[in-house]
């Protein structure tokens, strides 16, 4: 009995291949697919009375693609089987698919849904392509945002649809395609209205129906030409090499393997063309960089959208109204997001005018979208209608939760929250927005601590996916889980971390900072500092993020920490240069022109010449593998003691919040995964030779020795339970 492919034949001799998972709500595509598709095929090849076939979809969606959980675990068990085999195994569905094409009957894709990845593959193997024009849908390749390229024939039936050149942008890229658009580069052969979509399917099939593709008859030729053969496509190839280089700095694998799949497929007939590409996927495959981005930016990211932290037992809440206490930008950006998703918001500073002007942020965003023909008017206006700006507090009385977001200060922080508790609902939850204040003893100002919880928002909120969500110590499951469902109203990604200085996130960038600064103060080129950063794969260099975020926010928290520890307190590298530059100089970063880097009128920058003459530069420079040593090795490190400490509940939210909050490279996966690809014994040694050299910040925690010496791991069959579930 079929589960997934359920096979029809009407009476004119069309089967109709229908798409819909009984044991899935999406159409997943894994080996029970394969099998059952391939059951079809050989049905509709070798039954006579079958003139053709139509593939379409039973679900919305009409393919969600390769099963990713799946591929991740397969890459787990696979890693000791020969090559053979491996490339074999994937090349098994391009091969299907090579089948079905020759089958000598014409198939129709009828696709009726999103049909990104896998589904764009299926389509393209078909004779003729149909898609249903509705909005919703999109088609695309996007294997390369995983460190993968599509493997099923992708490469080599888009080139030559389209050309080598018109290819590159779809396959480098992975954009999603309107059917418009793939109408228009020719990817499909029509659009119709979704209720024609299968009388237009059967309609080619009876009147047209032609089994073969164009790459399979006599004279064909790529559109636009191939490789040395062309010189427009040569120099494209050697132009593109180029520049994805300059960009990944050869951290990604992806893009260079398609390349090479677009040049060296091209001159080779379909079946050989084939094979290529199934190499270069199982290379691929092979990569750590594929199973680190596949674990962390879908596996780990999708559990975490699904609020794998959530308790069990509490009532889902849906919010219809919330408050923000502070209507700045943090503040605003929160109303914005919320009102945009028809979350009524009462925004609250402490005059109308402040008030007012958190709105206006809103207002101003939406312009923008209006100006650009992404937002109507009427909608807009509805939009800015659930903000509600004003200074009285008695306007929150019937609100579930409020989102504090002023600045950070303790006793600010600390007499909003009893403002807060004298109007809301005892139930209700408390929110601090907050990247540093320890959450525990700002839940501690009030009467009702369980209630307190934190949600670290990245600016800018509408744009940032992530919110770090911090338990204090009193943080009840209730509040934990009523938090989460306000994040997951928001479409943001959630982490979970308890409280501890500088929670996760932000004690991570904090190393990676702190570490890169230390080096300015030995006389480590500033210029190479920055680059080398770019080279590991970091975004935004060390120097350009302290100007960004502004060098006197480091210098007021240096301070405070100064007081805080009194007599104790012992001045870093690190905090003699802010001071310096803050304290002595004026210098604030971005905010008043100039900070490690000098700003013009214009917003173009240069390195400030004068940060060498209090800095004397090495006479012989450390090679650029050593500096990111250090900036990487500083956040493993780090993270490490995190999770050692018991911030971190999971290796997931580590990895997951690093990528999407602070810019940590995405193809190492995150500091776990990479720390699991290196091997944490070559891990330990490497942080003891970087101690020895550098200082005690490199040195390993206990839990990194204790694994090392068990060979314990933080993903697969040898993981270790992080000690904050094992404390639980």
């Amino acid at each position: 009995m079929s589960e997934v492919i359920h096979v029809s034949v009407d009476a004119d001799g069309i089967a109709t291949l229908l798409f819909d998972r009984k044991d899935n709500v999406m159409n997943v595509m894994d080996m029970k697919f394969m099998t059952e598709l391939e059951t079809a095929v050989k049905q509709v090849a070798g039954d006579d009375a079958i003139k053709g076939a139509i593939i379409t979809s039973g679900k919305p969606v009409f393919a969600a693609g390769a099963d990713l959980k799946d591929m991740e675990a397969a890459q787990e068990r696979n890693q000791n089987l020969p090559l053979a085999e491996r490339l074999k195994q994937n090349a098994s569905l391009s091969m299907l698919l090579r089948r079905m094409e020759t089958c000598g009957k014409p198939v129709v894709c009828a696709v009726n849904g999103i049909a990104m990845g896998g589904g764009t593959e299926i389509a393209l193997a078909c004779h003729y392509r149909v898609v249903a024009d509705n909005k919703s849908i999109k088609l695309g390749l996007p294997e390369v945002q995983v460190g993968l390229l599509p493997g099923a024939g992708g490469t080599q039936r888009v080139v030559r649809l389209v050309g080598v050149q018109a290819s590159a942008p779809v396959l480098l890229e992975g954009a999603a395609l309107s059917p418009e658009k793939a109408l228009k580069m020719g990817l499909i052969h029509k659009v119709v209205p979704q209720e024609q979509l299968m009388a237009e399917a059967r309609r080619w099939i009876l009147e047209e129906g032609d089994p073969v593709q164009p790459w399979d008859k006599k004279g064909f030729k790529v559109p636009g030409g191939a490789g040395a053969m062309a010189p427009a496509v040569g120099q494209m190839m050697v132009v593109s090499n180029a520049m994805i280089q300059a960009k990944t700095f050869h951290n990604m694998p992806a893009p260079k393997a398609i390349l090479s799949c677009l040049y060296e497929g091209a001159f080779l007939p379909m079946d050989k063309a084939l094979q290529v590409e199934a190499k270069y996927f199982t290379l691929l495959n092979m990569d750590p960089v594929s199973r680190n981005m596949i674990r962390t930016l879908f596996i780990n990211k999708g559990n975490a959208d699904k609020l794998m932290h959530r308790p069990e037992g509490v009532a889902k809440t849906v919010y219809q109204k919330i408050g923000v206490v502070g209507a700045g930008l943090m503040g605003a950006g929160v109303a914005y997001s919320c009102a945009k998703l028809g979350i009524d918001v009462v925004l609250i500073d402490r005059d109308q005018a402040a008030a007012e002007k958190g709105k206006a942020y809103s207002s101003k965003r939406l312009e923008k979208d209006i100006a650009k023909g992404r937002m109507t008017r009427d909608k807009a206006d509805v939009i800015l209608a659930r903000i509600h700006p004003t200074i009285d507090y008695a306007a929150l009385a019937d609100v579930e939760i409020v989102v504090e977001a002023v600045f950070e200060d303790r006793g600010l922080k600390a007499d909003i929250t009893r403002k807060l508790e004298a109007v809301l609902p005892r139930q209700a939850v408390i929110a601090s927005n907050t990247s540093a204040l320890p959450i525990t003893e700002l839940a501690e100002a009030g009467q009702r601590p369980e209630n307190v919880i934190g949600l670290h928002f990245f600016s800018p909120v509408e744009r940032m996916p992530l919110v770090e969500v911090i338990c204090g110590k009193k943080t009840s499951a209730e509040t934990l889980a009523r938090a989460l469902d306000l994040v997951g109203q928001m479409k943001k990604t959630p982490i979970v971390v308890n409280d501890g200085p500088g929670f996760f996130t932000s004690r991570f960038i904090g190393a990676y900072v702190n570490e890169s600064l230390s080096m300015v103060t030995e006389g480590v080129k500033p210029a190479l500092i920055e680059n080398a950063a770019r080279m590991a794969g970091i975004p935004v260099g060390p120097l350009t993020v302290s100007d960004e975020i502004g060098l006197d926010v480091a210098y007021h928290g240096g301070m405070q920490r100064k007081k805080d520890a009194g007599a104790g307190f012992k001045a870093t590298p690190t905090f003699l240069l802010v001071e310096k530059l803050v304290g002595e100089l004026g210098r604030h970063g971005r905010k008043n022109g100039k900070g490690f880097f000098e700003y013009a009128a214009d917003g173009s920058k240069k390195l400030w010449a004068g940060l060498a003459e209090s800095y004397p530069l090495l006479p012989t420079q450390p090679t650029v593998d050593e500096v990111k040593a250090r900036m990487l090795y500083s956040q493993l490190v780090d993270a490490a003691k995190a999770m050692a400490e018991g911030v971190l509940l999971d290796p997931a939210d580590g990895d997951v919040g690093s990528i999407l909050g602070v810019g940590f490279p995405a193809y190492l996966g995150g500091p776990f995964s990479m720390m699991d690809t290196i091997g944490i014994d070559k891990v330990v040694a490497e942080c003891d030779r970087l101690a020895a050299a550098y200082g005690e910040q490199f040195a390993p925690p206990q839990l990194l020795r204790d694994m090392a010496g068990k060979g314990q791991t933080f993903y697969g069959a040898t993981r270790i339970t992080p000690p904050a579930l094992s404390k639980a």
